[in-house]
């Protein structure tokens, strides 16, 4: 009779097993088409996609190539960028100092770093630690400084004190960067070691994130690393330039792999534990993931049209909204040609890692919320890759139309009010550094901050035009505006003005 009933007992788990391994390998199915379709539509070179659920990673795949020239193929330890998904990284590491006693999230930023200065003194004197990673500082977006220069980590964030007050402190959102690279530096400051020391030893060696390079430049000598591509509005997919801007490393230049990113989101599923260690103590791991900033419909992603979420909030280094009910934390990460989405919904344990190598690849939404419905609530439902490549279809045909209507708005047959050499000269802007205007065979170049160089044609009047950028894919539009003297007394690019020095 026992043995009987032992046989049975092991047989219904068999069955069981069986049938959820049947269920398993149905979920993946349903993904994988669904990411092959969506990858012919986007034109994706190069993906790839994780899912972790209980711990154990129940999806993970590689599609395409690295590279549209060498056609090689992409597999588990291809490098891709984790841009922005990086926050994420910085803020575990702050938390692990707060587990040593080292910091306290509401310690002022000046206590530890003495130099940090912003460009009102009440929100430079009650900066908090906590502040760095919230996006509420009440401090203008200023990208443009690692995007057009290459100064120094120290030489950006001193420059950055010239970007001005928008709101009063806490008292709105707007997306900083430059806050995480300062966050990178106090890291330092407290523990004695760089950030990406600190992160390699306190979160990739315990993660077993042996390939995570902590530098972007790094991948070089790697190996085996993705490049960068853009569906050119003129010019189908086309190759890029790398974006290696690590002087702002801790804001987004971690690259990594889909084995690596694995590890991670077990860690994530598991609250900060991984193979039985405790990384990062589990008060501080629901810390980083509770609302901190309130989000307006401004702030949001287009996304929300689909989701409709009730809320939206920010964490530390995390985007919050509802999700079937649920709370769903995630982050993009986007450079010239790369992207990234990782998402976590805590109370399934079902977490979502995705990578391409193609500029503006929103497959990369479709992803992440066709993995939740298939493994958090057993939902096949919704064709999210046709509804998301339809949302953001349109923005593509906005800036074509926004192209047609520039160049409609071109009035020809109109010259220059100076002779082109009178162009000539060194203009200047307190934070983002120099433009040089120089006249070489006839043709007027520009370049800026010794960083980016381009030759100018003219557009109308007082207008030019560059050639299109190598990394961005755009034409710059340059204005020269004039004095009551007739002299040029500033050039306008980038939508900033540059004073002319001589």
């Amino acid at each position: 009779m026992n043995t009987t009933k032992t046989l049975l007992t092991i047989l219904a788990t068999l069955l069981l097993c069986s049938s959820s391994f049947a269920q398993d390998a149905s979920k993946s199915n349903k993904l994988n088409a669904m990411i092959e379709e969506g990858m012919k539509e986007w034109q994706i070179p190069g993906l790839t996609a994780v899912v972790v659920k209980n711990g154990k990673v129940v999806f993970k795949k590689t599609y395409g190539i690295k590279d549209i020239e060498t056609k090689e193929p992409v597999d588990d330890n291809t490098l891709f960028s984790m841009a922005s998904t990086t926050k994420a990284l910085i803020a575990i590491s702050l938390g692990i100092l707060v587990d040593q006693n080292k910091i306290s999230w509401d310690d002022k930023v000046i206590d530890h770093l003495p130099s940090f200065k912003l460009s009102d003194p009440y929100i430079t004197a009650n900066a908090r630690v906590i502040d760095l990673l919230t996006h509420n500082l009440g401090i203008g977006n200023a990208d443009l400084l690692w995007v057009i220069n290459n100064l120094s980590t120290a030489e950006t964030i001193d420059k950055f004190k010239y970007a001005k007050k928008t709101y009063p402190i806490r008292g709105g959102f707007t997306y900083q960067n430059i806050m995480y690279v300062v966050a990178g530096e106090l890291i330092e400051a407290v523990s004695g070691q760089h950030w990406t020391a600190f992160v390699e030893n306190e979160i990739l060696k315990p993660l077993e994130m042996t390939r995570t390079q902590t530098k972007s430049i790094d991948i070089m000598k790697a190996g085996n690393y993705t490049t960068p591509h853009y569906n050119d509005l003129d010019d189908g997919i086309v190759k890029v330039d790398y974006t290696f801007s690590d002087q702002i490393g801790a804001a987004g230049m971690v690259w990594s792999t889909t084995n690596d990113v694995s590890n991670y989101l077990t860690f994530l599923v598991n609250d900060g534990t991984f193979k039985g260690d405790t990384i990062i103590q589990p008060a501080t791991f629901h810390y980083l993931f509770k609302p901190h900033s309130i989000l307006t419909e401004n702030d949001v992603y287009p996304t929300n049209k689909l989701t409709k979420p009730k809320w939206n909030t920010y964490g530390l280094g995390w985007f919050q909204q509802d999700y079937r009910g649920n709370k769903l934390d995630f982050h993009t990460g986007s450079l010239s040609g790369l992207v990234a989405l990782t998402g976590i919904i805590h109370d399934k344990d079902v977490a979502v890692y995705v990578f391409a190598n193609l500029d503006h690849a929103e497959l990369r939404h479709a992803i992440m919320y066709k993995a939740m419905d298939l493994y958090a609530f057993n939902d096949d439902n919704r064709d999210w890759h046709k509804e998301i490549f339809k949302l953001y279809a349109g923005f593509r045909e906005n800036a074509k139309e926004a192209k047609k209507k520039r160049n409609e708005g071109r009035i020809m047959e109109t010259s220059p009010s100076l002779t082109l050499d009178q162009y000539s000269g060194t203009y200047q802007n307190e934070m983002l550094g120099i433009v040089t205007i120089t006249l070489v065979n006839s043709q007027l170049q520009i370049d800026v901050n010794n960083h980016l160089n381009y030759k100018m044609e003219h557009w109308h009047y007082n207008t030019f035009i560059t050639n299109k950028d190598p990394k961005w894919r755009l034409e710059n539009l340059i204005n020269f505006n004039l004095n009551t003297s007739g002299k040029i007394e500033e050039l306008e690019v980038f939508g900033e003005k540059f004073i002319k020095k001589y």
